[in-house]
């Protein structure tokens, strides 16, 4: 961990993926011997790269079990969302799936290891899907939304679809009803 002086504004850095839009965020800690502090979320720092997120929710969730897959979840327009994602306890997979309809990444997907202890997020796009598998026991996540949840607007894909083929590092073990419900992509899939 590095100190920063107070007053700099290059808390949070940003790192494109493969998917367009996709964006690893990787927070600055200034530490000393009472431990650290670090910024998750910073609408300045964001709007200078580019990124402009209006905050309309913001939730929080506790995953109790080593396994567990919470997603593929999305929102169809006209509310879909960014979402800023950042693990607080534990350690996560996190993923996101692009279901945009014409991307030249439709159906790829990216992952990456968020935990309390390596400082990132993942700032999902709108037209994204996203999950996460917990890696350990009781893992907390925190969610920024630009858009307020829609049940009429809420869609999701199996987190087992092999059209997707998500690589989750540990057996699925457990989803709930309603991700389970979720059916497989077809060829009729047109995305969003």
């Amino acid at each position: 961990m590095t100190a920063l002086a107070r007053d700099s504004c290059a808390w949070l850095q940003l790192q494109p993926t493969p998917l367009a839009g996709l964006t690893i965020v990787e927070r600055r800690l200034a530490a000393d011997e009472r431990g650290w502090f670090s910024r998750l979320f910073c609408a300045e720092e964001l709007r200078a790269a580019g990124i402009a997120l209006p905050v309309a929710q913001i939730n929080r969730s506790l995953t109790l079990r080593r396994g567990a897959v919470r997603g593929l979840h999305y929102q169809r327009p006209p509310h879909a969302e960014d979402k800023l994602v950042t693990c607080l306890r534990g350690r996560v997979f996190d993923v996101a799936v692009d279901v945009r309809r014409g991307s030249p990444t439709f159906l790829h997907w990216f992952g990456i290891e968020l935990s309390a202890d390596n400082a990132m997020s993942l700032l999902i796009p709108p037209g994204c899907a996203h999950g996460f598998q917990a890696l350990e026991d009781n893992c907390e996540l925190l969610y920024v939304h630009t858009q307020p949840f829609s049940a009429a607007a809420e869609a999701g894909l199996h987190a087992a679809d092999p059209a997707v083929g998500v690589a989750w590092p540990l057996q699925l073990t457990q989803l709930s009803s309603r991700d389970a419900a979720h059916p497989f992509v077809t060829s009729a899939f047109a995305g969003i």
